[in-house]
Parts: structure tokens; C-alpha cells; sequence
């Protein structure tokens, strides 16, 4: 979920999102299209730098799913499909040491199974010798054993329970643990034995399949992560004490000798502590704690060790740096990571013996994705600027040869985009807020523009410039309809550090409030908004923030809560993270009660005269269904126009394309309705 802000005045220009010449032979594209975009996901390079193995996702409208298949770039030439299902997704591809194989994960008959396919070519074949649905896996560095998560049984008494009573469950003491399993890796096992062998049958002689050794029986956790140690004697291992979400403020580190079935917990703050990398020797590994902090994790910065395994002692890094690291590998020279700086995300290097860390990479706005070769001379990513959508890369650890290896901007080529800025306003406290301000190809300053807010989730999330944003939204469709679109970085809001992201600490919703009508107010300012034609909408956080707006303001002609907190105290007893509301409230509602009712929308429902628009997923467990249904009949009782809309077998997010796409018209409808004074059909055609 998220919150907003916003600064008066400072306007910062990226290099032209888009062109504006010309946009009489550009085409508006359609709904389909833009939810059809395909986009790449995971990149891993090879071993030995040569070749790039990356994820692709796109729209099977037919099947009404996502799909994620593997493709490869060999020698940085042209990308190939590795990979093709048709009833599910291909994912986690990862390279044998040797670069010999790529193994990854494909849904079979509702089991995650564990795939391997030569890079040379071939067809891709299960390792049948494993008969259990991998939750995620590490192969070892010498490529003999692979190490897997998968989930333990269910008891037989279990069973016997539900024959007779029927399935029900008691909350927070009914789940099943992830174990530990690893077996011999032997592609050429399975590739020769693909038919089963019956000792009865003609064979006279039935090969032994490997054996699958489940480790760690007995133990009263979970595992949540493995990791080899580069000498594959020892594995990292992740734990918590159950699979509950909020468990994780209890996680530990663990090392696991498989050969003895030694385990040796040796990082356990009494707050969450998590593996990050192993050094390449194999003597220290980085890893992230929140140490004794459990009040404040959702909101405040991580902290960085490196843990020698000789001294057994830790040695806190990165103090200076005020943000999230998301580290990718440990090189010879360096620690590698991303991180959120306001609306870049550049690539960073942490020095291991000093613990400063420093910008390494300014060729791309923002980068993700990152994975090193072997020797750490050479990497991918999936990165873009504010201009385009993101691509593929390889290059060597200096930059000055960098390859582009895809052409999904391709994709968007001759349609009309939007142009977007990063912009800022003071806030009512006078606190500094960023925004991202998409504007027709064609935009004239001299004119004034209905303005359409869409707030990201979080409060931790962050929107960034793009040719094409979306989700449920038609931002691209309604900017090409002469509207300005804002989505601003409100208070919380990563990237700006950790102070900036505690500013809506005991003050969600009216600080947020604050900056996203401060936003309003300064381009209005500006001569460029309508204020007689404002809208609000946004999903999760954004939701919530939405609709405190509508019940808090009547600044705006139509707003549109998705999946959005309407009640504090209606969410904190329903969701699946309470810990989440104690420390941005700081309380219960049973001690501060006051707290709850000035940030809840509906302790203003009596002065709502916004029509509103509430969409929500029927099964969703982190914003759950009760807060939708509080805040509609609250709406119909005070006569506020609105109309509620539950996306059937959905969670928080809608994920599949044909509801997305319904949602997306929902929206359509409804602000054009509104802002526009147009009555618009969903088309059957």
C-alpha cells in the first residue's frame, strides 16, 4: 500500500520521454495492447559471460493468464525462445556452473517441476526422479547435487481428519512447513529414462534413479531460502518459524553441512535477519537485519552486515547510506546492489573492507535485474530511462562496451505515449514532494487540463517516469484524450530515505492528503490543471489515500478506491499483516483508539459527496473485502453517488488480463463520466 506528498515550484526535466513531432502519424493504442505488452523479467548471464538467459511475460488472452517463458542471447546476438508452455510459465532459470545446462521450474499438473534444457538446443525434460513441487532450488557450484524447498506432506492423520469432518482449519496453527531436499544432479539419467521402468517388464535390467535425501526433518521452522557456499561444502539456509507472513520478524541465518547434517545458527537478532550473498572465497557471507527492530521494519531502512565464519563475529556496512540495497552479487572487487535514489535506481558497489558504498553505473536510468559473470568482469540487466520500457543488457564491468540485446520498445513504436517530467511542490508542512507528470505528445502550456491523480501502493512503493503506465488505469488513453495524469511520490514513498518514508508515521491519510492537494494546488498554480475537472484514484495505499480523499474532501469530481482501507480498525482486525498497522499507528485501537479514527476515511463519511468508484479482489487478504463494503454502504447511506465492483477469485491484485481489462474499463466509464460528462458502455464486441 502507499501514501503521497508534494512540493511546490522545481520542475526537473528527463530527457524527452517522448517525441512530440509528428504525433498526427502516431496511433492511439487500445486497451488489449497496452495489457499486452511484453516485458523482460529476470536476467541471469552466464558463468562465463558469454551469454544472457532472461525472462519474458506476456498476455495469452485466450488461456486468461500471464505467461513468463526463458529466452537466450548467445554471444550477444539475437534473442531466441528457450522455452515454450502452453498451460503454464516457465520461471527461475539459473545456469549450471559449467554453463552446461539451465535449469528452471515449469507448472505441471499443478506441480512445480524442476526442467533442465541444454543452451546448445534441444527439447527441455523434467528431472523425473524428483517427485515433489519445488518451491525454489540452488544447484552446487561442481554441478553434482541440487539442493530444493518443497512443502512437507500433510500428515496422514490430517488426512484421516478431513475424511471424516471435512476440511477447516484453525487461523495461525494450520499450515504445512518448506524442507529441505537434495539429490544428485543427472540430467542424462532422465533424458535416457524418460518412460518409467517396470521391473516386470522387458527390461532386464531397471537403472536406480537418484535418491531424494530430505534434511532437517525435525526442525521447527521453515525454510524461506537456500544458498551453496562457493565451495559447496555448506549451505546458507533462511528460516523462520512458520509460513505466516508476518513471521518474518522472527527469521534467522543458518549454515547447514548436508554431509554431516550439522546446523549452526549463527545469525539470530531478535528481529528479522536475512542471507544476501556469499564472499567469493566463501569465508564471510552479507546479509541484511533489522537487529532488535520490531517496530518500525515496514517503514525503516535495512541494516548491512558481513559475518565471518572464523571469528563467528559480524561487522556492520553501509552505515552512511540512507536507502534499501538490493544486493546481486559479491565480486573481487566489491559488493553489487541496486537502490531507489528518488526516481533513479543506479547501480551501486559496496567496498567490503571499508563498508562505503559508492555509485558505480550512471548508463541507465534505472536498472534492475542485475547478474554478474563468474569473474565478475562482465553483467546484465533489465534497465530503460524514463523514455522507453525496459530492455536488455550486456556490458563489462567498465561500460564502455555495452550491448543491447532486445527490441521490446519495438513494441510501442508509432503509438501515441505520453511525455512524462519528474516534478516538485512544498507540501502543507513544508515538506519537499516529487511527482511524475505525464502530458499529451502535443502539450501546450497555455492550456488548462482536467488532471487525473493515480497514487501508487506502499506506503513503499514508488511511480517513475514511462512511456506506458498502466495497471487498471488508462493513463495513456486518457492523456491522449487532453488530460494531465500526476502520480506523485507522497510521503513514505521509497527512495526519498528514511526520514521522508516515517513521515506518515500516526499521520496516513492526512499527510498524505496534504501532499497530493498541495500537488493539485501547484499545478493549478501553474495555469496548466482545470480545477473544475480533478480525479483521484489508486489501488492498495493508493486506494486507501483515495478514499480518504473522497471522504475527507470534496476537492474532486470522481474518485476511484481500489483495494483500499476504508476503516483502520476494520483492516487491523481482518488482514494478514496486523504488524503493519501497529507501527505506522504506533498502537492498538484498544490503546489509541483517536489514532485509528483520524486516519480512517470513514470517520468523515458524513461529509462524502464525491461519486465513487470501488473496486476489489473477493478473496483478498492483505486489504480484505469488509473494508470495500464499510465504505460503499457508508457512501450509499450519506447518498453519495458510488458503485462497488468485486473481481471474482481475486486477491489484492488483479492478475490476470480479461479482469484487468474489465477494470480497466470500469475506470474508463467512470471518470469519463465525470470529468468528461460522457456515458460510456463496456463494448461485448
Amino acid at each position: 500500500m502507499k501514501p503521497i506528498f508534494w512540493v511546490f515550484g522545481l520542475f526537473y526535466f528527463i530527457p524527452s520521454l517522448a517525441f512530440s513531432q509528428n504525433t498526427a502519424e502516431k496511433t492511439e493504442p487500445v486497451f488489449e495492447q497496452v495489457l499486452s505488452l511484453k516485458n523482460p523479467g529476470s536476467v541471469q548471464i552466464s558463468p562465463d559471460g558469454r551469454h544472457v538467459l532472461y525472462s519474458v511475460s506476456s498476455a495469452e488472452w485466450s488461456e486468461n493468464r500471464y505467461d513468463s517463458e526463458l529466452w537466450l542471447s548467445k554471444n550477444g546476438g539475437e534473442p531466441f525462445p528457450l522455452t515454450h508452455n502452453s498451460s503454464g510459465s516457465s520461471s527461475s532459470g539459473t545456469w549450471s556452473d559449467d554453463g552446461k545446462w539451465i535449469l528452471f521450474i515449469r507448472n505441471v499438473d499443478g506441480k512445480n517441476t524442476m526442467f533442465v534444457i541444454s543452451p546448445d538446443g534441444g527439447e527441455a525434460f523434467p528431472l523425473s526422479y524428483i517427485d515433489k513441487s519445488i518451491q525454489s532450488f540452488d544447484l552446487s557450484p561442481d554441478g553434482k547435487t541440487l539442493a530444493f524447498l518443497s512443502q512437507q506432506e500433510q500428515p496422514e492423520a490430517r488426512k484421516t481428519m478431513e475424511e471424516r469432518f471435512g476440511k477447516f482449519a484453525e487461523d495461525d496453527t494450520d499450515y504445512l512447513l518448506n524442507r529441505l531436499y537434495t539429490v544428485a544432479f543427472n540430467p542424462h539419467f532422465t533424458r535416457s529414462h524418460q518412460q518409467p521402468c517396470e521391473q516386470d517388464s522387458t527390461y532386464t535390467m531397471c537403472p536406480e534413479a537418484p535418491e531424494v535425501v530430505p534434511h532437517l526433518e525435525e526442525a521447527e521452522f521453515t525454510i524461506t531460502g537456500i544458498e551453496w557456499s562457493p565451495a559447496g561444502d555448506r549451505i546458507a539456509v533462511d528460516h523462520q518459524p512458520n509460513p505466516i507472513i508476518t513471521s518474518f520478524l522472527e527469521s534467522d541465518i543458518a549454515i547447514y553441512d548436508p554431509e554431516t547434517g550439522q546446523l549452526d545458527k549463527v545469525v539470530q537478532n531478535a528481529s528479522s535477519d536475512g542471507f544476501s550473498v556469499w564472499s567469493p572465497d566463501g569465508s564471510r557471507f552479507a546479509y541484511t537485519s533489522s537487529v532488535d527492530n520490531d517496530s518500525s521494519n515496514f517503514y525503516a531502512n535495512n541494516r548491512y552486515f558481513i559475518y565471518d565464519l572464523g571469528s563467528g563475529e559480524s561487522r556492520e556496512v553501509a552505515r552512511q547510506f540512507d536507502e534499501n540495497l538490493n544486493i546481486a552479487a559479491w565480486s573481487n572487487d566489491g559488493i553489487y546492489a541496486t537502490a531507489w535514489q528518488k526516481t533513479r535506481r543506479p547501480v551501486y558497489r559496496l567496498d567490503p573492507q571499508t563498508g562505503s558504498v559508492e555509485m558505480f553505473s550512471g548508463s541507465k536510468r534505472l536498472v534492475y535485474g542485475l547478474s554478474f559473470s563468474k569473474d565478475g568482469s562482465k553483467y546484465a540487466m533489465s534497465a530503460r530511462d524514463g523514455d522507453e520500457i525496459n530492455e536488455v543488457y550486456l556490458t563489462d564491468l567498465e561500460g564502455t562496451n555495452s550491448r543491447k540485446l532486445t527490441d521490446f520498445n519495438d513494441q510501442i513504436t508509432g503509438w501515441k505515449t505520453v511525455d512524462s517530467e519528474v516534478i516538485s511542490w512544498n507540501s502543507r508542512d513544508g515538506v519537499e514532494i516529487e511527482g511524475i507528470l505525464h502530458k499529451p505528445l502535443d502539450y501546450n502550456p497555455d492550456q488548462k487540463y482536467p488532471l487525473l491523480v493515480v497514487i501508487h501502493g506502499g506506503p513503499t512503493g514508488i511511480s517513475l517516469p514511462s512511456p506506458v503506465p498502466g495497471y487498471v488505469y488508462p493513463i495513456v488513453q486518457w492523456v491522449n484524450k487532453g488530460a494531465l495524469v500526476l502520480e506523485p511520490n507522497y510521503r513514505g514513498s521509497a527512495g526519498y530515505g528514511e526520514e521522508f518514508r516515517s513521515l506518515n508515521v500516526r499521520n496516513l491519510g492526512v499527510g498524505d492528503a496534504w501532499d497530493v492537494l498541495s500537488g493539485v494546488d501547484h499545478l493549478i498554480e501553474q495555469g496548466v490543471a482545470d480545477s473544475t475537472k480533478l480525479g483521484s484514484m489508486g489501488w492498495s495505499q493508493g486506494g486507501y489515500i483515495s478514499a480518504f480523499l473522497t471522504t475527507w474532501s470534496n476537492r474532486f469530481e470522481a474518485v476511484s478506491v481500489g483495494a483500499g482501507i476504508s476503516n483502520w480498525m476494520t483492516y487491523y482486525v481482518n488482514t494478514d499483516i496486523h504488524p503493519f498497522t501497529r507501527q505506522y499507528l504506533k498502537a492498538t485501537p484498544w490503546e489509541d483508539l483517536e489514532i485509528y479514527e483520524r486516519t480512517s476515511p470513514m470517520t468523515y463519511i458524513n461529509n462524502a459527496s464525491t461519486p465513487t468508484l470501488i473496486q476489489h479482489g473477493e478473496f483478498d487478504r492483505r486489504v480484505p473485502t469488509p473494508n470495500a463494503y464499510e465504505l460503499y454502504q457508508g457512501l450509499q447511506d450519506v447518498g453519495v453517488e458510488s458503485q462497488l465492483i468485486i473481481y471474482e477469485g481475486f486477491g489484492h491484485g488483479i492478475n490476470k488480463p480479461r479482469e484487468r481489462l474489465a477494470a480497466t474499463w470500469h475506470n474508463w466509464i467512470w471518470f469519463n463520466k465525470y470529468i468528461w460528462g460522457e456515458e460510456i458502455e463496456m463494448p461485448l464486441e
